[in-house]
């Protein structure tokens, strides 16, 4: 895909994707969306990557969504009138201009197979918060602010926003934080639990680099992978007896692959050599379970 609204730099196995519209304060668009959610289906076969970081360019993170256009702000085809029955089949095409844009990348995110961090380096606002709710950690600036303003424009949150903020702040939190449309500076966010941690903004994205290292250098790709899926899927289960029927199927079929491998080398004082690959080495199990 050639890419307009996003930057890609790829150093030591790490994928900074950069939303690259300064001029309006990184405002989302539906090409953003596009280019986001095929970057985060993308990323899953490309073996040179192990971990993404999100940032902003200039000094905004993300404006939220670009409201400068006319007609729908938000892409919708406003001749419609969808029903419940008709969100069944998400796949189908005549739903492209009824579907949230926001919930399409962040859907992306939560499918991907490699670790993803928020790097907020500015103000991060409407779907530049809800984004990065889908992530797996979020780092901001000294200089960043976090708002869901939905209430402000007379809307509701969006990104599959209802599913992924109670589980990171709890729910008396997040209604809170959507009732009021308050915006959050740094300090506020990480009272909140809405963020990891806060730096100066010339240490953030060495921060995020840092995190990433530490989660994903010199692991195994499947496990690293199988873990991230195990924790966001079982965490919605209703019995643990549910996620140890998947536990058993991931650990069967990694103990015999790089587990071998990890067994090896802790007996022999070495450091492993995974060779498995998250874009064609996941369990025959996968992808039938997070279809």
């Amino acid at each position: 895909m050639n890419l307009s609204t996003l930057q890609h730099d790829v150093a030591d196995g790490v994928l900074t994707v950069t939303l690259n519209r300064p001029d309006s304060l990184n405002a989302f668009t539906v090409e953003m969306a596009d280019e986001l959610e095929w970057t985060f289906r993308h990323v899953n076969d490309r073996d040179d990557v192990r971990a993404v970081i999100v940032t902003g360019a200039g000094r905004a993170f993300c404006a939220g969504m670009d409201l400068a256009d006319t007609g729908n702000a938000f892409g919708l085809d406003e001749s419609l009138r969808p029903t419940l029955a008709d969100m069944d089949d998400l796949d189908d095409p005549r739903l492209r201009r009824v579907r949230d844009t926001g919930g399409r990348v962040t859907l992306a995110i939560h499918d991907c197979r490699k670790p993803v961090i928020a790097a907020i380096n500015g103000p991060a606002v409407g779907i530049g918060a809800t984004m990065t709710l889908a992530m797996d950690a979020r780092l901001i600036s000294e200089r960043g602010r976090i708002g869901f303003v939905f209430g402000k424009l007379g809307i509701t949150p969006e990104a599959a926003s209802t599913w992924f903020l109670p589980r990171i702040v709890g729910l008396d939190t997040a209604l809170d934080l959507l009732f009021s449309a308050e915006i959050l500076d740094a300090q506020g966010a990480l009272d909140k639990g809405l963020v990891r941690s806060a730096h100066a903004g010339d240490e953030l994205l060495s921060a995020a680099t840092e995190l990433a290292d530490r989660w994903t250098k010199g692991k195994s790709p499947v496990a690293v992978a199988l873990a991230r899926q195990l924790l966001y899927r079982n965490v919605t289960l209703e019995h643990p007896v549910d996620a140890h029927r998947v536990d058993s199927l991931a650990m069967f079929y990694t103990s015999i692959a790089d587990g071998a491998e990890g067994v090896a080398a802790f007996r022999e004082k070495r450091d492993p050599r995974f060779t498995a690959t998250a874009s064609s080495d996941m369990p025959p199990f996968y992808a039938d379970w997070t279809r």
